[in-house]
Protein backbone atom coordinates (compact mmCIF):
# COMPACT_ATOMS: atom_id res chain seq x y z
CA UNK A 1 0.00 0.00 0.00
CA UNK A 2 1.14 3.43 -0.80
CA UNK A 3 2.19 5.63 2.01
CA UNK A 4 1.51 8.87 2.32
CA UNK A 5 3.85 11.76 3.30
CA UNK A 6 3.88 15.80 3.45
CA UNK A 7 5.39 17.64 0.41
CA UNK A 8 4.65 21.25 1.06
CA UNK A 9 3.71 23.36 4.36
CA UNK A 10 2.74 26.51 4.72
CA UNK A 11 1.05 28.76 7.69
CA UNK A 12 0.70 32.71 8.79
CA UNK A 13 1.99 34.40 11.84
CA UNK A 14 0.01 33.50 15.01
CA UNK A 15 -1.53 36.40 16.58
CA UNK A 16 -4.10 39.33 16.19
CA UNK A 17 -5.24 39.73 12.79
CA UNK A 18 -7.39 41.83 10.35
CA UNK A 19 -7.55 39.81 7.75
CA UNK A 20 -10.80 37.64 6.91
CA UNK A 21 -10.54 33.95 7.65
CA UNK A 22 -10.33 33.79 3.32
CA UNK A 23 -7.53 35.45 3.50
CA UNK A 24 -5.71 34.28 6.25
CA UNK A 25 -6.44 30.55 5.04
CA UNK A 26 -5.19 31.28 1.32
CA UNK A 27 -1.74 33.04 2.78
CA UNK A 28 -1.11 30.00 4.43
CA UNK A 29 -2.78 27.38 1.81
CA UNK A 30 -0.54 29.51 -1.16
CA UNK A 31 2.49 29.04 0.65
CA UNK A 32 2.02 24.98 1.12
CA UNK A 33 1.47 25.06 -2.27
CA UNK A 34 4.43 27.19 -3.90
CA UNK A 35 6.67 25.12 -1.16
CA UNK A 36 5.52 21.81 -3.06
CA UNK A 37 6.12 22.94 -6.31
CA UNK A 38 2.09 21.80 -7.00
CA UNK A 39 0.39 23.17 -9.56
CA UNK A 40 -3.55 23.94 -8.89
CA UNK A 41 -5.06 21.86 -11.51
CA UNK A 42 -2.85 18.96 -9.45
CA UNK A 43 -5.28 19.44 -6.59
CA UNK A 44 -7.54 16.65 -6.06
CA UNK A 45 -9.24 17.83 -2.75
CA UNK A 46 -9.52 19.95 -0.33
CA UNK A 47 -9.86 18.98 3.60
CA UNK A 48 -10.40 22.26 5.62
CA UNK A 49 -10.78 22.49 9.64
CA UNK A 50 -12.47 24.97 11.34
CA UNK A 51 -14.13 24.72 14.40
CA UNK A 52 -16.38 27.78 15.48
CA UNK A 53 -16.78 30.11 12.21
CA UNK A 54 -20.54 29.59 12.62
CA UNK A 55 -20.54 31.17 15.70
CA UNK A 56 -17.93 33.74 15.76
CA UNK A 57 -18.01 34.53 11.95
CA UNK A 58 -21.30 33.70 11.36
CA UNK A 59 -19.91 31.77 8.15
CA UNK A 60 -20.78 28.59 7.60
CA UNK A 61 -20.22 26.00 4.24
CA UNK A 62 -16.63 27.38 4.25
CA UNK A 63 -14.70 24.62 2.49
CA UNK A 64 -16.45 25.26 -0.87
CA UNK A 65 -16.06 29.21 -0.21
CA UNK A 66 -12.13 28.74 0.58
CA UNK A 67 -11.45 26.25 -2.32
CA UNK A 68 -13.33 29.33 -4.56
CA UNK A 69 -10.85 32.33 -3.05
CA UNK A 70 -8.23 30.08 -4.14
CA UNK A 71 -9.27 29.09 -7.81
CA UNK A 72 -9.89 25.50 -6.61
CA UNK A 73 -13.31 25.34 -7.22
CA UNK A 74 -14.55 21.84 -8.41
CA UNK A 75 -12.83 19.68 -6.82
CA UNK A 76 -14.54 18.19 -3.39
CA UNK A 77 -14.39 20.06 -0.49
CA UNK A 78 -14.98 19.16 3.12
CA UNK A 79 -15.19 21.22 6.25
CA UNK A 80 -14.30 19.21 9.68
CA UNK A 81 -14.75 20.76 13.11
CA UNK A 82 -13.31 18.44 16.17
CA UNK A 83 -12.83 21.15 18.96
CA UNK A 84 -9.49 21.92 19.30
CA UNK A 85 -8.49 18.79 17.04
CA UNK A 86 -10.37 19.85 14.10
CA UNK A 87 -7.41 19.91 11.77
CA UNK A 88 -5.57 16.97 12.88
CA UNK A 89 -8.46 14.84 11.90
CA UNK A 90 -9.11 16.50 8.91
CA UNK A 91 -5.39 15.48 7.68
CA UNK A 92 -5.72 12.29 9.10
CA UNK A 93 -8.46 11.60 6.65
CA UNK A 94 -6.33 13.15 3.97
CA UNK A 95 -3.42 10.88 4.65
CA UNK A 96 -6.52 8.06 4.53
CA UNK A 97 -7.85 8.75 1.47
CA UNK A 98 -4.14 9.28 0.00
CA UNK A 99 -3.40 5.50 1.13
CA UNK A 100 -6.09 4.25 -0.26
CA UNK A 101 -5.32 5.81 -3.29
CA UNK A 102 -9.20 7.93 -3.66
CA UNK A 103 -7.01 11.04 -4.23
CA UNK A 104 -3.13 11.69 -5.22
CA UNK A 105 -3.14 15.40 -4.23
CA UNK A 106 -4.37 16.79 -1.17
CA UNK A 107 -4.30 20.44 0.04
CA UNK A 108 -5.59 20.12 4.27
CA UNK A 109 -5.44 22.38 6.70
CA UNK A 110 -7.03 24.93 9.03
CA UNK A 111 -7.95 28.84 10.17
CA UNK A 112 -9.55 30.33 12.71
CA UNK A 113 -9.91 33.89 14.21
CA UNK A 114 -10.50 33.90 18.02
CA UNK A 115 -9.27 37.21 19.27
CA UNK A 116 -11.54 40.63 19.44
CA UNK A 117 -11.16 41.24 15.78
CA UNK A 118 -14.50 38.87 15.66
CA UNK A 119 -16.52 41.17 17.37
CA UNK A 120 -16.20 38.38 20.67
CA UNK A 121 -13.89 39.89 23.80
CA UNK A 122 -12.47 37.32 26.08
CA UNK A 123 -15.61 36.76 28.06
CA UNK A 124 -18.07 35.58 25.08
CA UNK A 125 -14.40 33.96 22.99
CA UNK A 126 -14.30 31.73 26.71
CA UNK A 127 -18.37 31.18 26.73
CA UNK A 128 -17.96 29.88 23.02
CA UNK A 129 -14.66 27.25 23.63
CA UNK A 130 -16.85 26.16 26.70
CA UNK A 131 -19.33 24.56 23.78
CA UNK A 132 -17.56 21.45 23.82
CA UNK A 133 -18.13 21.00 27.14
CA UNK A 134 -21.08 18.73 27.77
CA UNK A 135 -24.87 20.70 27.01
CA UNK A 136 -26.85 18.94 29.56
CA UNK A 137 -24.32 18.28 32.58
CA UNK A 138 -21.91 20.85 32.53
CA UNK A 139 -22.67 24.12 30.18
CA UNK A 140 -25.19 25.20 32.66
CA UNK A 141 -22.97 24.79 35.70
CA UNK A 142 -20.16 27.55 34.12
CA UNK A 143 -17.65 24.90 33.14
CA UNK A 144 -14.81 26.68 30.88
CA UNK A 145 -11.59 25.36 29.38
CA UNK A 146 -9.70 26.71 32.43
CA UNK A 147 -11.49 24.23 34.40
CA UNK A 148 -11.47 21.28 32.82
CA UNK A 149 -7.89 21.28 32.44
CA UNK A 150 -7.14 22.62 35.68
CA UNK A 151 -9.37 19.88 37.17
CA UNK A 152 -7.26 17.51 36.04
CA UNK A 153 -3.98 19.18 36.30
CA UNK A 154 -5.03 19.42 40.21
CA UNK A 155 -5.76 15.26 39.65
CA UNK A 156 -2.41 14.86 38.86
CA UNK A 157 -0.84 16.69 41.10
CA UNK A 158 -2.34 15.33 44.41
CA UNK A 159 -1.47 11.05 42.55
CA UNK A 160 1.70 12.15 41.68
CA UNK A 161 2.76 15.56 43.89
CA UNK A 162 3.57 17.78 40.37
CA UNK A 163 3.91 21.45 42.27
CA UNK A 164 3.21 24.96 40.50
CA UNK A 165 6.56 26.06 40.22
CA UNK A 166 6.76 22.38 37.74
CA UNK A 167 3.90 23.86 35.62
CA UNK A 168 5.31 27.16 35.70
CA UNK A 169 8.51 25.95 34.30
CA UNK A 170 6.57 24.78 31.21
CA UNK A 171 5.88 28.50 30.49
CA UNK A 172 9.02 29.46 31.02
CA UNK A 173 10.86 26.68 28.47
CA UNK A 174 7.97 26.97 25.64
CA UNK A 175 7.88 30.91 25.36
CA UNK A 176 11.77 30.85 25.56
CA UNK A 177 11.39 28.55 22.56
CA UNK A 178 8.68 30.65 21.12
CA UNK A 179 10.82 33.80 20.86
CA UNK A 180 12.83 31.88 17.95
CA UNK A 181 9.89 30.87 15.92
CA UNK A 182 9.06 33.98 14.25
CA UNK A 183 5.83 33.12 13.75
CA UNK A 184 4.38 32.44 17.37
CA UNK A 185 2.23 34.57 19.13
CA UNK A 186 4.57 35.03 21.86
CA UNK A 187 8.17 34.82 22.84
CA UNK A 188 10.82 35.74 25.13
CA UNK A 189 12.34 35.18 28.31
CA UNK A 190 10.18 34.49 31.17
CA UNK A 191 10.90 33.12 35.08
CA UNK A 192 9.08 30.81 37.14
CA UNK A 193 8.49 34.06 40.04
CA UNK A 194 6.72 35.97 36.68
CA UNK A 195 4.31 33.44 35.81
CA UNK A 196 3.60 32.32 39.33
CA UNK A 197 2.96 36.23 40.36
CA UNK A 198 0.21 36.72 37.35
CA UNK A 199 -3.23 36.54 37.97
CA UNK A 200 -4.96 33.20 38.84
CA UNK A 201 -7.70 31.98 35.92
CA UNK A 202 -8.75 28.61 37.72
CA UNK A 203 -6.49 26.93 40.02
CA UNK A 204 -3.71 26.19 39.81
CA UNK A 205 -3.12 27.75 36.80
CA UNK A 206 -2.36 31.50 36.72
CA UNK A 207 -2.49 33.82 33.53
CA UNK A 208 0.60 33.04 32.43
CA UNK A 209 0.35 29.26 32.35
CA UNK A 210 -2.92 29.33 29.88
CA UNK A 211 -2.30 29.75 26.12
CA UNK A 212 -3.75 33.01 24.07
CA UNK A 213 -6.69 33.51 22.09
CA UNK A 214 -5.03 33.72 18.63
CA UNK A 215 -5.83 34.19 15.05
CA UNK A 216 -3.99 32.59 12.32
CA UNK A 217 -3.90 29.50 9.37
CA UNK A 218 -2.11 26.41 8.39
CA UNK A 219 -2.11 24.23 5.33
CA UNK A 220 -0.22 21.57 4.34
CA UNK A 221 0.34 19.33 0.87
CA UNK A 222 -0.44 15.20 1.44
CA UNK A 223 0.80 12.90 -1.65
CA UNK A 224 1.38 9.64 -2.45
CA UNK A 225 5.02 8.44 -1.63
CA UNK A 226 5.44 7.27 -4.51
CA UNK A 227 4.27 11.01 -6.53
CA UNK A 228 6.95 12.55 -4.50
CA UNK A 229 10.02 12.88 -6.35
CA UNK A 230 7.71 14.50 -8.97
CA UNK A 231 7.16 18.01 -6.41
CA UNK A 232 9.98 20.14 -5.36
CA UNK A 233 9.05 19.76 -2.08
CA UNK A 234 11.14 17.43 0.02
CA UNK A 235 8.89 14.63 1.29
CA UNK A 236 8.57 14.03 5.37
CA UNK A 237 6.78 10.27 5.90
CA UNK A 238 3.30 10.25 7.18
CA UNK A 239 4.51 6.70 9.00
CA UNK A 240 1.77 6.31 12.02
CA UNK A 241 -2.03 8.49 12.76
CA UNK A 242 -3.74 7.12 15.70
CA UNK A 243 -7.75 8.84 16.46
CA UNK A 244 -9.17 7.93 19.80
CA UNK A 245 -12.12 9.14 21.68
CA UNK A 246 -12.73 8.94 25.39
CA UNK A 247 -16.11 9.91 27.46
CA UNK A 248 -17.91 12.79 27.29
CA UNK A 249 -18.90 14.43 30.43
CA UNK A 250 -15.60 14.51 32.15
CA UNK A 251 -17.06 13.24 35.53
CA UNK A 252 -17.74 10.04 33.57
CA UNK A 253 -14.32 9.50 32.44
CA UNK A 254 -12.52 6.57 33.78
CA UNK A 255 -9.14 7.73 34.15
CA UNK A 256 -8.84 11.43 33.46
CA UNK A 257 -5.38 11.87 34.35
CA UNK A 258 -4.56 9.46 31.92
CA UNK A 259 -6.06 11.25 28.97
CA UNK A 260 -6.93 7.54 27.96
CA UNK A 261 -7.94 8.27 24.48
CA UNK A 262 -4.75 9.98 23.81
CA UNK A 263 -2.65 7.15 25.05
CA UNK A 264 -5.02 4.57 22.81
CA UNK A 265 -4.02 7.39 19.90
CA UNK A 266 -0.41 6.99 20.42
CA UNK A 267 -0.18 3.25 21.05
CA UNK A 268 -1.94 3.59 17.25
CA UNK A 269 0.31 5.30 15.44
CA UNK A 270 3.26 4.09 17.36
CA UNK A 271 2.11 0.66 15.57
CA UNK A 272 1.90 1.63 12.40
CA UNK A 273 5.05 3.09 12.41
CA UNK A 274 6.55 0.30 13.62
CA UNK A 275 8.40 2.24 16.34
CA UNK A 276 8.25 2.95 20.21
CA UNK A 277 8.16 5.92 22.23
CA UNK A 278 11.66 5.64 22.84
CA UNK A 279 12.53 6.36 19.05
CA UNK A 280 10.93 9.55 18.98
CA UNK A 281 13.70 12.71 18.51
CA UNK A 282 10.68 15.51 19.82
CA UNK A 283 7.63 16.17 20.00
CA UNK A 284 4.97 19.05 19.84
CA UNK A 285 1.90 18.14 22.02
CA UNK A 286 -1.18 20.17 22.68
CA UNK A 287 -0.26 22.81 26.16
CA UNK A 288 -3.52 24.72 25.78
CA UNK A 289 -2.57 25.25 29.64
CA UNK A 290 0.84 24.02 31.25
CA UNK A 291 -0.66 21.07 32.83
CA UNK A 292 -1.70 19.61 30.03
CA UNK A 293 2.06 19.55 28.33
CA UNK A 294 2.75 17.44 32.06
CA UNK A 295 -0.17 15.20 31.06
CA UNK A 296 0.49 15.24 27.39
CA UNK A 297 4.29 13.60 27.52
CA UNK A 298 3.00 10.85 30.08
CA UNK A 299 0.32 9.95 27.82
CA UNK A 300 3.01 9.62 24.61
CA UNK A 301 5.07 7.47 26.66
CA UNK A 302 7.83 9.46 26.61
CA UNK A 303 8.50 10.10 30.22
CA UNK A 304 7.03 7.95 32.89
CA UNK A 305 3.70 8.47 34.42
CA UNK A 306 4.15 10.87 37.25
CA UNK A 307 7.13 12.07 35.77
CA UNK A 308 6.04 14.75 33.38
CA UNK A 309 6.44 17.64 35.81
CA UNK A 310 10.52 16.60 37.32
CA UNK A 311 11.66 15.95 33.60
CA UNK A 312 10.23 19.31 32.99
CA UNK A 313 11.79 21.07 35.72
CA UNK A 314 15.28 19.45 34.88
CA UNK A 315 15.20 21.03 31.67
CA UNK A 316 15.02 17.72 29.49
CA UNK A 317 12.47 18.43 27.64
CA UNK A 318 14.35 22.23 26.27
CA UNK A 319 15.09 22.56 23.12
CA UNK A 320 19.02 21.27 24.30
CA UNK A 321 17.84 18.90 26.33
CA UNK A 322 16.78 14.60 25.65
CA UNK A 323 13.48 15.38 24.63
CA UNK A 324 12.75 18.21 23.07
CA UNK A 325 8.73 19.06 23.65
CA UNK A 326 7.24 22.32 21.65
CA UNK A 327 10.76 23.66 20.03
CA UNK A 328 7.98 25.30 18.35
CA UNK A 329 6.61 27.21 21.30
CA UNK A 330 3.53 25.44 21.37
CA UNK A 331 -0.17 26.34 22.18
CA UNK A 332 1.32 28.02 25.25
CA UNK A 333 3.24 30.77 22.82
CA UNK A 334 3.03 29.89 19.39
CA UNK A 335 -0.46 30.38 19.93
CA UNK A 336 -3.70 28.46 19.77
CA UNK A 337 -6.44 29.18 16.64
CA UNK A 338 -8.22 26.50 17.06
CA UNK A 339 -9.15 25.12 13.19
CA UNK A 340 -5.03 25.70 12.53
CA UNK A 341 -3.76 24.68 15.42
CA UNK A 342 -3.56 20.38 14.46
CA UNK A 343 -2.28 21.12 11.27
CA UNK A 344 0.07 24.37 12.43
CA UNK A 345 1.93 20.64 14.33
CA UNK A 346 2.28 18.94 11.17
CA UNK A 347 4.14 21.73 9.65
CA UNK A 348 6.39 22.36 12.73
CA UNK A 349 7.35 18.53 12.25
CA UNK A 350 7.52 18.93 8.14
CA UNK A 351 10.17 21.90 9.07
CA UNK A 352 11.90 20.61 11.73
CA UNK A 353 12.30 17.29 9.97
CA UNK A 354 13.84 19.09 6.74
CA UNK A 355 15.73 20.88 9.21
CA UNK A 356 15.02 24.50 7.94
CA UNK A 357 14.20 25.80 11.21
CA UNK A 358 17.16 27.92 12.06
CA UNK A 359 17.87 28.20 15.89
CA UNK A 360 14.96 26.08 17.51
CA UNK A 361 16.34 22.94 15.00
CA UNK A 362 16.27 19.62 17.24
CA UNK A 363 19.71 18.29 15.79
CA UNK A 364 19.85 15.14 13.88
CA UNK A 365 16.35 14.55 14.44
CA UNK A 366 14.32 11.94 12.16
CA UNK A 367 11.38 10.96 13.91
CA UNK A 368 9.00 12.76 15.55
CA UNK A 369 5.40 13.10 17.10
CA UNK A 370 2.66 15.46 16.83
CA UNK A 371 -0.11 15.05 20.04
CA UNK A 372 -3.45 17.25 19.78
CA UNK A 373 -6.60 17.35 21.70
CA UNK A 374 -10.09 18.30 21.63
CA UNK A 375 -12.61 19.27 24.01
CA UNK A 376 -12.31 17.39 27.69
CA UNK A 377 -9.64 15.23 26.20
CA UNK A 378 -12.64 13.14 24.59
CA UNK A 379 -10.47 13.48 21.41
CA UNK A 380 -6.79 12.65 20.30
CA UNK A 381 -5.34 12.33 17.38
CA UNK A 382 -1.47 11.55 17.45
CA UNK A 383 0.49 12.09 14.13
CA UNK A 384 4.01 10.47 13.94
CA UNK A 385 6.41 12.02 10.96
CA UNK A 386 9.52 10.57 9.73
CA UNK A 387 12.74 12.37 7.60
CA UNK A 388 12.45 11.16 3.97
CA UNK A 389 15.14 8.32 3.31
Amino acid sequence: MARACVVGAGMTHFGVHDKPLEELFAEAALSAIHDAGVDGDEIDSLYFGNAMGGITENDTHLAPKLASYLGLQGIPCQRFEDACATSSNAFKHAVQSVEAGVHDVVLVGGAERCTPETGLDTKEMTRTFASASHRTYEQPLGLTFPGVFALLTKRHMYEYGTTEEQLAEVAVKNHDHGRYNPRAHFGGQVDVAEVLDSPIVADPFHLMDCCPFSDGASAVIVVSDELAESFRGEPVDVTGVGHRTDTVPIADKNAPVETTAAKEAATEAYEQAGISADNIDFAEVHDCFTGAEVIAIEALGLVPEGEGGPVTKRGETHLSGEMPVNPSGGLKAKGHPIGATGTAQIVELTEQLRGEVGERQVPDATKAVAHNLGGDTATAVVTVMEAGQ
